[in-house]
Order: C-alpha cells, then structure tokens, then sequence
C-alpha cells in the first residue's frame, strides 16, 4: 500500500460536519422571502458544489430569482456570523492530524465555500495542524475543476505522485480526477457508502484509523 507525504482534504463532510450551520443560513434567508424551509436531510443533498449552487437549489427560482443576489449576500453574512455555533470536526479527525502532522505530512483544505469562510474554519479550528486552506474567489472554478487543488499543491510544495486528495463525495472523487491525483473516499460523509463505492478510488475508509495507515 502506498504512502502519501501530502494531503488535500475536501473541507465539509470530511473534516468538518457543518449541515447544521448551513441549513440555519439557507432557512433564515428562506424564512425572511417566505420560502419553504428544509430539514438536514435535504441540506445533505444539496451541499457539495459551494455556497453559490446550495442557496440555488434552496430558492424556488434558483438563480433566476430577480433578488438572488440579495438573498445570497444575506445567506454569506449570516453563515459567516454563525459558521462556527453547531459545526464540529468529526470523530477522530483531530488525532489524524495530529499523528500526520508528527510523520512530516503536509497538507492543505480545497473547499467550494467561499475564500474567507474556509480560512476562518481552518484557523478556529485545526490552526497549524493543516499548513494552508483555498476556498472560492472571484473568477475561480469551483471543484470538481482542479484550480483550488494546484493553488494548494503549490503552496506546500507537493509531488502529484506523493500526493493524496481526500473528499467525502462525487464531486471530490471527480476533482481528485481532474487533478490527477489518488482519491480517498470516506463514508462518514454527506454521501452514500452505494454513491461512493460507484466513484473511482484508491480506498474507501469508514474512520480515521483506516485514513491514518495512508500516511
């Protein structure tokens, strides 16, 4: 089995569970416009391509709505006030990079939220265990394009052939694809063990122990 001296991990549903944040921020804006509100299980199908695409399929009218862009910025300054009041790193994640981080891993956060939120996360909550985070800016292709991950890549200094892309979905099975880089997938996810198990992969994991032997 190989072993990976950097890592790139897809930030929500992989080291973070942060579906109760963002259903607060899409029932808010809903509730202000008299939209219909949604349950965490309809959030969970919906995340996966950044912010922008969650608060469309949210509103009725998608992006076609004359007052989306309104909508969205109140969605992106509610969500930044109250990013952090529910979220929670998943079981074991800490103790991940904790034990990478001592073996001379270095690893970096590609996220579809927006730049700010994902610099903020990384800081609150893993501060130097993850040596830098990319999130979406201005005129920058969301995953699965590989923009975000060469950015990441650069900034650690990684080797694509010493590199491992870890991702909870089938948007992070495809942007680990685009960049030409091995995929871990792990189930604890905002995805279906049955949706991931079709995606191609390197490993499926069920728990950090399992993520733990790749480095």
């Amino acid at each position: 089995m190989q072993t990976y001296k950097y890592a790139i991990f897809d930030m929500d549903g992989t080291l973070l569970n942060s579906l109760l944040d963002l259903r607060s921020a899409v029932n808010f804006v809903c509730e202000k416009y008299g939209h219909k509100i949604f349950s965490v299980e309809e959030i969970r199908k919906m995340v996966g391509n950044g912010n922008r695409k969650l608060m469309s399929r949210a509103l009725p009218d998608g992006e076609n709505d004359p007052l989306f862009e309104e909508k969205f910025d109140l969605f992106k300054k509610y969500y930044m006030e109250h990013c952090k009041d529910q979220t929670a790193p998943y079981d074991g994640i800490e103790d991940l990079l904790q034990k990478i981080r001592s073996s001379g891993v270095k690893s970096a956060i590609v996220s579809n939220k927006y730049d700010a939120a994902v610099r903020e996360m990384k800081e609150s909550y893993f501060g130097d265990l993850i040596d830098d985070a990319f999130g979406v800016k201005p005129g920058m292709n969301v995953k699965p394009a590989p923009d975000a991950v060469y950015q990441a890549m650069d900034s650690i200094g990684a080797k694509s052939s010493e590199t491992v892309y870890i991702g909870d979905s089938d948007v992070d099975a495809e942007t680990a694809k685009n960049a030409g880089l091995d995929c871990i997938l792990v189930t604890w996810g905002f995805r279906s063990r049955e949706l991931l198990e079709q995606k191609q992969h390197i490993a499926l994991v069920d728990n950090t122990s399992e993520l733990e032997k790749f480095f």
